[in-house]
C-alpha cells in the first residue's frame, strides 16, 4: 500500500485515500511525534515519528495505543445538548441553536451581574490556537480575567519558581541534556511512568556512561528508582529542607561558584545566612533520610561537571510548591550549573500543551507573551495588538478560587473546556457543590464518559485528537504542528471554532464592533496573531509561522530564525530580569499543610499508573491498557498491613477530613511505614463515591495558587462486608458503561472497570455490609442481561446468585453474588478460552484455579508467566526481549522485568 506523508495544514480533510499524517501525541508534555496511518475516514495505525527531534520515533504504551482511542460511537459527544432547568434531562439540539443559547445566556449574565460573573476553566490539552481564542474572548469581549486552566493543578508552581529566580517561565534545558549530564537529580517525579520516553533516553545515557550519578528524591520507591545510584525517600513536603541542606554542604565544602554568583546573581547573602541552620544532621530529622545520604547527594551535585535536575508534580503539587522549585533552582545558580550542555533545572511538563497555554496567557495570572495582567503597560500592549480599547484590570480568579466564587454567588456562569474538574480537582464535595450551584454550566467536551458532564446545562461537542489542527509547545520549549488526520464525528468542531461561533454571536449582543475580532479563517491566522504577541519578549517567536514549521519542522523558542534558535537558555549569564541577574529567594521551610494525627495517622499521596492518563476519559477506552493494573487498590507498607491486621485484598475505608472511599488494599514495600498511596485516575465513573481527589487537600501555595494534591492526612478502617459480588460482561465499553454505571451509586464498594480479559468488556465488583434484596439482585441480573442465563445456581434466601451466559461455547457474561469463590476460575476460563472439566464445580466455587497471569508488557501482551519461564530457562534480558518482544516497543516494562530477573537471581543465591 502506497502512503503519502502529509505535512501541510489539514483544515479540510482530503478525500478518503491511504496516507500518513505527521502529528503530536496528545498525552504528556514530552511532545512525542507520531505518524498516523489513515484511509481518510479511519485511523489505521499510530507509530512513532523518527524525524521528530523530541522523541526520535519513541512512544510509550499509551501513545502506541492511540489508534484504539479514536472512536465515533457512544464514547463521544456527537451533538449539542441542553436543559433549561437543572432538574430536567438534557435533550439533543442543533449546534447553531446551542451557540445562540450560550451567547444569549452570557449576554444576559453580563448585563445583570457584570463581566466578572463569568468564568472560563480551560485545559492543558487544548491547542495554543484554542487558548488564544478563549483568552481573547474572555478578556477583550466578555471583559473578565476569570480565565484559568487545569495547568494550575500541575505546573503553576514551576512557573512561579522560574519567574522568581530566573525571571521568566522558561525551562533553560533541553532533552539533549539527558545525554550529556554527569549527575541527574530527579525530584518528585516518577519519570518511568509519567514521562517514559524521556526515561528511556536517560536509561540509554546511563548505559553508555556508567559513571553518571542518578539521584531520585521521592517518598516512595518507584520504577524510576531502579536506575538510581541513590534514593532519598524523604518525608512528604520536606524538599525545601533537603535542598537547603544540600546547599549548606556545598558552601561548607567550597563547591559553590562564587565568581558566577557575583557576576550573574543577586540575593545570595540572606539565603546563605538562612541555610546555616539547615545542616545535614538537623535536616535528617525533618526529611527522614540519613545525613550521610544528604551529604553524598550534595557532593555529587556540587562536584559534577554538568548537573541536571528533573522535577514535576512532587514539587509542584504542594502548599509550598514555589519555595520547593526555587530551592532546587538555587542549587544550579550557586554552582553555575545552567546554560551549558547537560545542566540546568528542567521542569517536566505534565500536559501536552500546558506550556503553549501559558505562552498564550490562558491563566488568570498571565497575559499573552509572558505578560502580567496586573501590569498596566502589559495590558495596554495586548489591547493594542488585539485592537481593543482596554483590557480588564480586576484580578481574575484562579482555578480553585473560581469554584469558591461560584459558591459565594460571585460567578454565575462557568464555561469548562477539555477538562474534567468533577474528577481532577481536590475537595470534590466543594467542587461538585459549586457545579450544582452555578446558574449555567457550559461544558465543551469530546468524550461522553467524563464526570463533569453530569453537571452541564449546555454541552458543546468538541473535536479531539486526531481531528484538530494547530500547535503545541512541549517541555523543552519546542513548538510542533498538530495535524488533523480525519474529520470529527457528528456535529463536533475544533475548540477554537466553537469559541469563535459563540464569540461572534455574543459580540452582536454586547459589542457589535468586536465581532470582527473572531473572524479567523483557519488556525494559521490565529497562530500568526498570537506569535506577534511574543515579539520582544523572552520567548519571542514572532518570526515563526506555519510555513516555517512545515519547511523546517518543530522549533524551540526563542525563535529568531532557523539559524538562531538556542537549545539552551542563559548561556551568556544574562537573565530576563530588570538588571539581567538571576535571583536567590530567601525562602523558608514549611511543613505540609495537614499534619498526621491520632485520627488521621497516614500520609496519603497520589500518583500515576504506568498505562493510564489523568481521568482516563481517553486511555480508559483501550482495554489492553488495563491489563497491568486491572482494578483500583489502596497501597500500604506490609508493616502497616500487619499493624492494622489487614489481609491483602481486604476492603478498607480510607478517609480524610474531606471525604472517604472504600477500596481493597495491597502491600507495597516501596512505601515507608505510615504512608499510603493511591493512583490518581479513579473517579466516580469507575468507583463508588466522588473519586480519589475527593480525599485531596485544597490548601494552596500563596504565590502559585497550586493545591497540595500530593499530601493529605488519612485514616483507615478495616471493613467486614457480609456480601460481595463479581461480574464480567463482554461488549462495547461505552455502551456497557451507560447501562451499568448506576450500580456505582448503590453500594459502598463498587468498581466498574474496562477489561481486556477475553476481549473488550467491563468488570463489576460490589460489596455491602448486608445482602441486597431479591429485587435489587433481579435488577442487577437484568442489567447484565443474565436473567435468561443458560447456566444458573441460585440461593436467593442467602443472597447468592451464580449465573453464566455463553455463546458458541464461550462465556459472554457472568455474575457471582454472595459467593465469589468461582471468580478466578471463571476469569481463567474467559481469558484462556478453555472450558473447565466441570462447570458445576466452577459454579459451586470448588474448581481449583491457578493465579491468572499478569500482563507485564502491555505493548506485546507478554505475561509474568512467560517472562518467568524465560528466566527459568536461563535467558538474560536481551534474549528475553528478542524471544518474547517484551520491552522492545515503549520499554516501560523493563524496570519490572529487571526486578523479576534480580529476584530470581537472589533466590538462587539464597538456595
Amino acid at each position: 500500500m502506497n502512503r503519502v506523508m502529509v505535512p501541510a495544514p489539514a483544515t479540510a480533510i482530503c478525500a478518503a485515500r491511504p496516507r500518513t499524517v505527521a502529528s503530536i501525541c496528545c498525552y504528556c508534555g514530552t511532545g512525542c511525534g507520531v505518524k498516523i496511518d489513515t484511509d481518510g475516514e479511519r485511523v489505521l495505525k499510530v507509530s512513532g515519528d523518527e524525524q521528530h527531534p523530541s522523541s526520535l520515533g519513541k512512544l510509550c504504551s499509551k501513545g502506541l495505543a492511540l489508534g484504539a482511542t479514536v472512536r465515533q460511537d457512544s464514547s463521544r459527544v456527537l451533538s449539542a445538548q441542553w436543559r433549561s432547568n437543572k432538574g430536567e434531562p438534557r435533550l439533543d439540539i442543533g449546534l447553531e441553536q446551542a451557540c445562540d443559547i450560550a451567547a444569549a445566556k452570557l449576554a444576559q449574565t453580563i448585563a445583570t451581574h457584570g463581566p466578572d460573573a463569568v468564568g472560563f476553566y480551560l485545559s492543558g490539552q487544548l491547542l495554543t490556537e484554542d487558548y488564544a481564542v478563549f483568552n481573547k474572548l474572555a478578556r477583550a469581549l466578555v471583559g473578565t480575567n476569570n480565565i484559568d486552566t487545569n495547568s494550575r493543578l500541575c505546573m503553576s508552581s514551576a512557573v512561579s519558581g522560574y519567574k522568581l529566580t530566573l525571571g521568566a517561565d522558561a525551562p533553560p534545558a533541553c532533552y539533549e541534556d539527558l545525554d550529556h549530564a554527569n549527575t541527574v537529580l530527579i525530584a518528585g517525579a516518577n519519570m518511568a511512568y509519567a514521562h517514559p520516553v524521556l526515561f528511556r533516553r536517560l536509561e540509554a545515557a546511563k548505559a553508555r556512561k556508567p559513571d553518571m550519578k542518578i539521584i531520585v528524591v521521592d517518598p516512595r520507591r518507584t520504577d524510576t528508582c531502579d536506575i538510581a545510584d541513590l534514593h532519598l525517600a524523604i518525608a512528604p513536603g520536606s524538599d525545601v529542607a533537603l535542598f537547603h541542606a544540600m546547599l549548606n554542604v556545598m558552601v561548607w565544602d567550597g563547591l559553590v561558584d562564587l565568581d558566577y554568583i557575583a557576576r550573574h546573581t543577586e540575593g545570595y547573602a540572606p539565603l546563605k545566612e538562612r541555610i546555616h541552620e539547615f545542616t545535614p544532621k538537623s535536616v535528617q530529622e525533618i526529611c527522614g533520610v540519613p545525613a550521610a545520604d544528604i551529604i553524598q547527594c550534595a557532593r555529587w551535585f556540587g562536584q559534577a561537571k554538568s548537573a541536571l535536575s528533573l522535577y514535576t508534580m512532587g514539587l509542584n503539587q504542594s502548599s509550598s510548591g514555589t519555595a520547593k522549585n526555587a530551592a532546587l533552582i538555587h542549587l544550579h545558580l550557586a554552582t553555575g550549573q545552567l546554560g551549558k550542555k547537560g545542566a540546568g533545572p528542567f521542569s517536566l511538563t505534565g500536559q501536552p500543551n500546558a506550556m503553549g497555554g501559558r505562552e498564550a496567557g490562558g491563566m488568570a495570572t498571565l497575559l499573552p507573551g509572558h505578560r502580567d495582567p496586573n501590569n498596566a503597560q502589559h495590558r495596554a500592549d495586548i489591547a493594542s495588538l488585539w485592537n481593543v480599547d482596554r483590557l480588564p484590570d480586576t484580578p481574575g480568579h484562579t482555578a480553585i478560587d473560581m469554584f469558591d466564587a461560584v459558591l459565594a454567588g460571585k460567578i454565575k456562569v462557568l464555561w469548562i473546556a477539555a477538562t474534567n474538574p468533577a474528577q481532577s480537582m481536590p475537595d470534590q464535595a466543594k467542587v461538585r457543590a459549586a457545579l450544582n450551584a452555578a446558574e449555567l454550566v457550559i461544558v465543551q467536551e469530546a468524550f461522553a464518559n467524563t464526570e463533569t458532564l453530569a453537571y452541564a446545562d449546555l454541552i458543546l461537542p468538541a473535536a479531539t485528537w486526531p481531528e484538530k489542527d494547530g500547535t503545541v509547545t512541549n517541555s523543552e520549549r519546542r513548538i510542533s504542528r498538530v495535524r488533523a488526520a480525519i474529520q470529527p464525528p457528528g456535529d463536533a468542531l475544533p475548540d477554537w471554532q466553537l469559541a469563535c461561533r459563540i464569540a461572534r454571536k455574543l459580540a452582536q449582543r454586547i459589542a457589535p464592533q468586536k465581532s470582527r475580532l473572531f473572524d479567523y479563517k483557519n488556525p494559521s491566522d490565529i497562530f500568526a496573531e498570537h506569535a506577534q504577541c511574543t515579539a520582544g519578549r523572552d520567548l519571542d517567536y514572532s518570526a515563526l509561522d506555519y510555513a516555517r514549521l512545515e519547511a523546517d519542522g518543530p522549533q524551540q523558542w526563542p525563535y529568531r530564525g532557523s539559524t538562531d534558535a538556542p537549545q539552551r537558555l542563559y548561556a551568556d549569564g544574562i537573565f530576563p530580569t530588570a538588571n539581567g541577574r538571576a535571583r536567590f529567594m530567601d525562602v523558608g521551610y514549611e511543613p505540609v499543610a495537614e499534619p498526621v494525627s491520632a485520627q488521621y495517622p497516614l500520609r496519603l499521596s497520589t500518583g500515576r499508573l504506568r498505562d493510564q492518563w489523568h481521568t482516563m476519559s481517553r486511555s480508559g477506552l483501550v482495554p489492553a491498557l488495563t491489563r497491568h493494573a486491572e482494578e483500583p487498590f489502596i497501597y500500604l507498607h506490609p508493616g502497616d498491613l500487619r499493624r492494622y491486621k489487614i489481609s491483602a485484598g481486604a476492603l478498607v475505608r480510607i478517609k480524610t477530613r474531606r471525604g472517604q472511599l472504600v477500596l481493597p488494599v495491597k502491600g507495597d514495600d516501596g512505601l515507608k511505614t505510615g504512608h499510603a498511596w493511591l493512583p490518581m485516575h479513579w473517579g466516580s465513573s469507575f468507583i463508588a463515591g466522588d473519586g480519589v481527589t475527593a480525599l485531596a487537600n485544597s490548601a494552596r501555595d500563596p504565590i502559585s495558587h497550586q493545591p497540595e494534591l500530593k499530601h493529605s492526612a488519612a485514616g483507615i478502617e478495616v471493613l467486614k462486608f457480609e456480601w460481595q459480588a463479581s461480574a464480567w460482561v463482554r461488549g462495547s465499553i461505552p455502551i456497557l458503561r451507560q447501562r451499568l454505571a448506576r450500580w456505582l451509586a448503590l453500594f459502598p464498594y463498587a468498581v466498574l472497570m474496562p477489561s481486556a480479559i477475553g476481549g473488550e468488556g467491563l468488570r463489576l465488583r460490589l460489596a455491602s455490609p448486608t445482602k441486597p434484596s431479591a429485587t435489587v439482585l433481579a435488577d442487577l441480573m437484568r442489567d447484565l442481561q443474565l436473567d435468561e442465563a443458560d447456566l444458573a445456581f441460585d440461593d436467593p434466601a442467602r443472597g447468592v446468585v451464580r449465573r453464566i451466559l455463553r455463546h458458541d461455547g464461550q462465556v459472554t457474561a457472568y455474575l457471582l453474588a454472595g459467593d465469589t469463590r468461582a471468580q478466578d476460575a471463571l476469569l481463567q476460563w474467559i481469558d484462556s478460552g478453555l472450558a473447565p472439566n466441570s462447570i458445576a464445580q466452577v459454579l459451586m466455587g470448588r474448581a481449583p484455579a491457578t493465579a491468572r497471569a499478569q500482563i507485564i508488557c502491555t505493548c506485546e501482551n507478554v505475561s509474568d508467566r512467560a517472562i518467568n519461564s524465560a528466566i527459568d530457562a536461563g535467558q538474560p534480558l536481551e534474549q528475553i526481549k528478542m524471544t518474547l518482544k517484551c520491552g522492545t516497543a515503549c520499554g516501560s516494562c523493563l524496570p519490572q522485568i529487571k526486578r523479576m530477573i534480580q529476584h530470581r537471581n537472589t533466590m538462587e543465591r539464597q538456595a
